[in-house]
């Protein structure tokens, strides 16, 4: 099993520093079908700290601390009504309003001529907020971040810096909770433990790819992704409808 384990941590991994989100979409969904979930969600939030950790040491100079800091602050406020969601709201509802939002986003941004830009941070607690929702219901913060800092027109290098900047408290109030509640095992330990010659590499290699990309290239890549996103959560909502 260690095999398929270092292959899935090594995608996830060059996946997040080339483009600074999306690990989630990739480690837990293929984790879960080799090891239980139990296991691969405090494995995949372990490799996210110590993915923003190196990246944050390597171009701290790019990281926009004002941005991530009321991103940060704005997640902690939403993250308990994504609780509160997850327990009261039809999932698959909220998942096919989340997968038009962010298709219908992404779509404009390839096709459309013109780009809406924000010129500050005065609206970053609203995409805060709905990372913290997001998060608190599905796991799944990274949208409204990537959708905020294509916003702001940050170059490659600072979206990469500046969203762990986000990830890393983020993800440490995540491995927290699963210290506090028996899921952060010896096991776990022992698969990051050896897959960490693999992260680190992978870390490196998504660097390498992410200084040299262009802001266009950059932006075509991360809306492509948020566009597959969309379009799985659209079908695990039509999905969980027809079988349900």
């Amino acid at each position: 099993m260690l095999l398929p384990v270092l292959a899935i941590l090594f995608l996830a991994t060059f996946v997040r520093s080339a483009f600074g989100f999306g690990e989630a979409l990739v480690a837990v969904p293929l984790l879960a079908f080799v090891m239980p979930v139990e296991l691969a969600a405090p494995l995949a939030v372990l490799v996210s700290i110590t993915v923003a950790m190196v990246a944050i040491a390597q171009d701290w100079r790019h990281i926009h601390v004002r941005s991530a800091g009321w991103l940060v602050l704005s997640t902690l406020v939403g993250t308990p009504l994504g609780l509160l969601a997850l327990h009261r709201m039809d999932a698959r509802i909220v998942k096919a309003i989340l997968a038009v939002v962010i298709m219908g986003f992404s779509g404009y941004a390839l096709l459309g001529r013109r780009r809406a830009i924000l010129p500050d941070d005065r609206r970053a607690w609203i995409f805060g907020f709905a990372a913290g929702v997001l998060g608190g219901a599905y796991g799944m913060n990274g949208p409204p971040l990537v959708m905020y800092g294509s916003l702001r027109g940050w170059s490659p290098q600072h979206f990469r810096a500046t969203l762990q900047g986000y990830f890393l408290p983020a993800s440490l109030v995540a491995f927290a909770g699963y210290g506090l509640t028996g899921l952060w095992t010896v096991t776990v330990n022992r698969y990051y433990l050896l897959a960490l010659p693999v992260i680190v590499l992978a870390i490196f290699l998504g660097r390498a790819v992410n200084r040299r990309m262009n802001a266009r290239m950059f932006v075509c890549y991360v809306h492509g992704g948020l566009v597959i996103v969309g379009t799985l959560l659209l079908f695990q909502s039509v999905a969980g409808a027809r079988f349900g």
